[in-house]
Order: C-alpha cells, then sequence, then structure tokens
C-alpha cells in the first residue's frame, strides 16, 4: 500500500448542517452540524481510516462524498485525468459519468443486495447503467469479476439469500469493482461480518488494492481493523477531525485524549498484557448544541480553562501529525499495547 505523491481527492472545509424544524410551517429552529469544516487529502493507492463513535459523522462524511448527501458547504476535490473536479459543486448530471470513478462499498450485505436480483443482475447492473448493453459481453465481465473475489462462476445465477454474510460482502465488493473506480469508499465494510470472516475480507480488500491500484476511504469505528488496512487514520468526535496521522504514531502516541480513550478500548488477547479501560462519561457532544471551547472538553481528564474557553484548530503537532487539542504537545498519551 505505497501511497503516491498525488491528492486523488482533497476535502476541504466540507459541511453537512440538517435543518431542526418546528410547527405547522416547518420553522427552522436550529441546525445539526453532523459535519462541520472536515478537511483532508487522500494519495492514489492510500488507505485511509476514518474513525471514529457512532453519530461522530464519518458515515455522513463518506456519503458527502460521494453526493448520496448533498454538502451544506466546503468542496470535494477529485483528481480525474489530471484535472481537479469539485464535486460538491457538480450539477447530477456532471455528476453521472463522474460516479463510475468512485464506488461504495455498504455496510450491511443483507440489506445492500436487492433479494430479488441474482447474481448476474446485481453484478451486471453499473455495466448496463453505463452503456455495456451487450449481455453476452456483461456475463463474461461479471464472470471476472466473481473470479477476482474470491466467488466460483456457477453463483452467477444464484440469489442473496443463498450466500453467507461473508460471500454478499464479496458480492457487493464485486459490484464495487465492476466500473473499474479509482476511488472506494468502504462505509463499515466488515463490521456485520464474523471475525474470521474481516479478516478475509481484509486480506481480499488488500489484494485487490495491490492489484488494481484503488485508492480507499475506509470507515470503521474499530480501530483494531483500521490498523491492518490503512496507511493513515483520521479521527472524528461530533462532526470534527480531532487527530490526523499515520496508522503507526497513532497507535504508539495518540496526541489527542479521545483517541487514547478509543485505544484503550482495543480487546487485548494476552491477560499479562491488559490495562484499564477509559471509560468516558457523559454522551457524545450534540452536534445540534456544541460545548464552548473544546466540544470534547466535557469528557476529558485532561481539561483546562482554555480547553472550556476556545475552539481548537486542527494544527501540525508533529511531521505527519496533527491534532485539535491545545494540549497537545504537553500531553504524553497511552497508545495501544501491542
Amino acid at each position: 500500500m505505497n501511497a503516491g505523491l498525488k491528492p486523488l481527492l482533497r476535502v476541504r472545509d466540507l459541511t453537512k448542517h440538517f435543518p431542526i424544524t418546528k410547527g405547522m410551517f416547518g420553522k427552522v429552529a436550529g441546525l445539526i452540524r453532523a459535519v462541520d469544516g472536515v478537511s483532508f487529502d487522500i494519495h492514489e493507492g492510500e488507505c485511509l481510516g476514518l474513525v471514529g463513535e457512532s453519530g461522530s459523522g464519518k458515515t455522513t462524511v463518506a456519503k458527502t462524498i460521494l453526493r448520496a448527501l448533498d454538502p451544506t458547504g466546503g468542496s470535494v476535490l477529485f483528481t480525474l485525468n489530471g484535472q481537479e473536479v469539485d464535486l460538491a459543486k457538480a450539477s447530477h448530471d456532471e455528476l453521472k459519468p463522474l460516479r463510475r470513478h468512485m464506488q461504495m462499498i455498504f455496510q450491511d450485505p443483507y440489506s445492500s443486495l436487492n433479494p430479488r436480483m441474482n447474481v448476474f443482475d446485481l453484478v451486471g447492473e453499473p455495466l448496463l447503467i453505463h452503456g455495456m448493453k451487450n449481455r453476452r459481453e456483461r456475463e463474461e465481465h461479471v464472470r471476472a469479476l466473481l473470479q477476482q473475489v474470491g466467488l466460483n462462476q456457477e453463483h452467477l445465477r444464484r440469489y442473496p439469500h443463498a450466500f453467507s454474510g461473508g460471500q454478499r460482502q464479496r458480492i457487493g465488493i464485486a459490484r464495487a469493482l465492476a466500473l473499474h473506480p479509482k476511488l472506494i469508499v468502504a462505509d463499515e465494510a466488515v463490521s456485520a461480518l464474523d471475525v474470521s470472516v474481516q479478516a478475509q475480507v481484509l486480506n481480499l480488500l488488500q489484494e485487490l488494492q495491490q492489484r488494481l491500484n484503488l485508492t480507499y476511504l475506509f470507515v470503521a469505528h474499530d480501530l483494531s481493523v483500521v490498523r491492518h488496512i490503512a496507511d493513515r487514520i483520521a479521527v472524528m468526535y461530533a462532526g470534527q477531525l480531532v487527530e490526523l496521522a499515520p496508522v503507526d504514531d497513532i497507535f504508539a502516541r495518540p496526541r489527542h485524549p479521545y483517541t487514547e480513550a478509543l485505544l484503550s478500548a482495543i480487546p487485548v488477547a494476552d491477560p499479562a498484557k491488559r490495562r484499564s479501560r477509559i471509560v468516558l462519561k457523559g454522551e457524545v457532544a450534540d452536534p445540534s448544541n456544541r460545548p464552548a471551547g473544546c466540544a470534547f472538553h466535557p469528557r476529558c481528564m485532561y481539561q483546562q480553562a482554555q480547553c472550556r474557553e476556545k475552539v481548537p484548530e486542527l494544527d501540525a503537532v508533529a511531521p505527519g501529525c496533527f491534532a485539535r487539542c491545545p494540549l497537545a504537545g504537553e500531553l504524553d498519551l497511552r497508545g495501544a499495547i501491542t
């Protein structure tokens, strides 16, 4: 997974706000700031892991990048044939030819496949939509895709109910690969699978990345899973990035207290190496009523007066490492047990 030097995707100040309405006429009474000023790059051939608790905004970021949701503000600059296209400002007609270069692997392999369609129709549908009208040509292409993801060609006429969860996710991966995309967004792609099957699917994604020079945005809540596939990790909290760093730096020396707490929750198989878990008090900050100052400060054991008064920026704290914490340079936070 050697990342190139050129960003394939540049996300700048991405925001997605949902209005809170009340009354008969739907008067806007407030905003849910699900994504609030998120910025990062993903380089060609790289896998960026996007992690955080449920409700942190990571899935909304993924859907907004692909324009499954329209952004409220910011830019999503996608490089195609040497030219940058702002997906955030593209019309729906302009997006259609671009969608073949950006595909998504969904979280639930049970609900993401139409039970009334067989494997040939499921995997071949993107080909048909984008102009491959010849049925025999589509069938040959689908057979090759099934072989790529480790499924038998005899599965071509079967329906989703005949497959296990891992096999269904492989069908979803084959469908995402059908149009030879540059960028694949995997939204909790292994969280619904058994642990042994998770490992198989992760290995498959890594093999495909190396063979096809794919670029991944891998959304997950499990840091131990992300560690095996990501080159860098971006940590989200309450709609904002709070840390961004190479995977080894995150696990060896986290720079934000929230990341430290996430690392402490990773299960350790060896009883001799177990340590106390950091249990965060309270709930994730309400994105419609974010606390003053740092959004994490009500749950942070290291908070000081400045944390409650000023909203911190995502600043560089070491080469390639960024943290949204005014104490990032002072705290000596615990990494993960290896």
